[in-house]
């Protein structure tokens, strides 16, 4: 299974539509299925969004996310990793444009001829 969320759709889909209807032509298709997608996103309640449809739990989020104030000044100062121990060297020896730091070894760590 590549994406249960995909994959549970589809199986929601052929269950309950596509075994169920005999389409007349490519229009009924068309019709009949944008009407069951409009139903499944809009006015049914789904179990992984706590019992919410998809629109209410959408409108939500939003809400929740704009309500938020903006990010503290302390964000800034928050690090990716933590600063290197007293002691440990910070600096880094220049490497000249698409050399390796490594003797004998190409910019992708494969073994130059000599």
């Amino acid at each position: 299974m590549q994406d249960g969320n995909v994959e549970c759709f589809i199986g929601h889909m052929r269950d309950e539509l596509l075994n169920e209807t005999m389409f007349r032509n490519m229009a009924h298709a068309r019709a009949v299925i944008r009407t069951w997608d409009t139903d499944f996103n809009k006015t049914r309640p789904h179990t992984e969004l706590g019992y919410q449809t998809p629109e209410a739990f959408a409108e939500h989020f939003i809400t929740a996310i704009d309500s938020h104030d903006a990010p503290s000044e302390s964000y800034a100062r928050m690090y990716v990793a933590p600063p290197a121990p007293i002691g440990v060297s910070t600096q880094r020896a220049p490497v000249p444009a698409g050399e390796s730091p490594v003797a004998g070894q190409d910019f992708f760590g494969l073994a130059t001829q000599q």
